[in-house]
């Protein structure tokens, strides 16, 4: 077992690399919110997902949706070290007539499942693929990836009331409560807590974990596919620009890029990198 987390936190190495590499060379793009949900990530396309690079529309293939789509980095590095296309088209980020936009579009990319712009759509998406799994009697799973500032918006609930009465067990979003967003601490600005608790509320089980924890989240995932007749929402702490000691958990972190003449400190940086825990759920609030 542990020489598997060995594996996976070598797998998060090298995405933390093709990130900076990324808003490196566009000099723009959001790492912050990308660097932090790296393990998440890692953990779903290494691990837990039911996929197929070679098949990409493959019928039977779970799905994941980037809700918060400003993370495109993240996703981008996933999708090419996992097969979808070359990594190196990560050079191409956010260039013109590039197929890597600054937010996914479903249609440029093989294993992008939905296009993302306006933040607090992508659950609603999920939830529509997950009832469509149920309706046509499939077995695959959703998987939505939100961000904690995206809470705010009231499409988010409208989307988890809706899953909740529909019962959808086949469908598992995951927080990642970093706690920081564009312009400061996400408890200052509009506070979502108890994001937990909301979700309970509206009839989903939900459970809250160290987002860079390997076991923890692999826990939370196999709690989620084991809980019936409810969707699952994991709440996942963790910290923003995790992996680059100049911005991590802060909010500059969040559309900050290197030169590209630093990468390479960078990348040492990220190879002698020893993953600091989440901060607790009061940590989080208190940024």
């Amino acid at each position: 077992m542990e020489e598997d987390y060995r594996e996976l936190r070598a797998i998060a190495r090298q995405i933390r690399k093709d990130i900076v590499r990324q808003v490196a060379g566009a000099q723009s793009g959001h790492a912050g919110s990308s660097l932090s949900a790296v393990e998440i990530g890692v953990a779903l396309y290494w691990r837990e997902m039911r996929l197929d690079p070679s098949r990409p529309d493959w019928p039977d293939r779970d799905r994941f949706c980037l809700s918060k789509g400003h993370a495109s980095p993240l996703l981008y590095a996933l999708l090419a070290r996992r097969g979808y296309f070359p990594p190196e088209e990560l050079d191409t980020f956010r260039r013109i007539d590039s197929r890597l936009q600054g937010h996914p579009a479903r249609h440029k990319l093989p294993g992008v499942e939905i296009s993302a712009g306006s933040l607090g759509q992508g659950l609603s998406q999920a939830i529509g693929m997950a009832l469509a799994g149920k309706l046509d009697g499939k077995g695959y799973r959703v998987y939505a990836l939100l961000g904690d500032g995206e809470l705010q918006e009231g499409q988010v609930w409208e989307a988890a009331m809706f899953a909740g009465n529909r019962r959808l067990d086949n469908l598992c979003a995951i927080v990642d409560y970093n706690g920081l967003q564009i312009d400061g601490p996400v408890s200052e600005i509009n506070d979502p807590a108890p994001v937990a608790g909301k979700f309970r509320a509206f009839g989903w089980h939900a459970v809250e974990i160290d987002g860079h924890d390997y076991r923890q989240i692999f826990a939370a995932l196999a709690e989620a596919r084991a809980t019936r007749e409810r969707p699952t929402c994991i709440v996942a702490r963790t910290r923003k620009g995790r992996g680059i000691a100049a911005v991590e958990g802060t909010v500059k972190s969040h559309s900050w890029y290197p030169k590209v003449e630093e990468l390479e400190d960078l990348y040492g940086e990220i190879d002698r990198e020893d993953a600091p825990s989440a901060p607790s759920p009061q940590e989080v609030r208190a940024r």
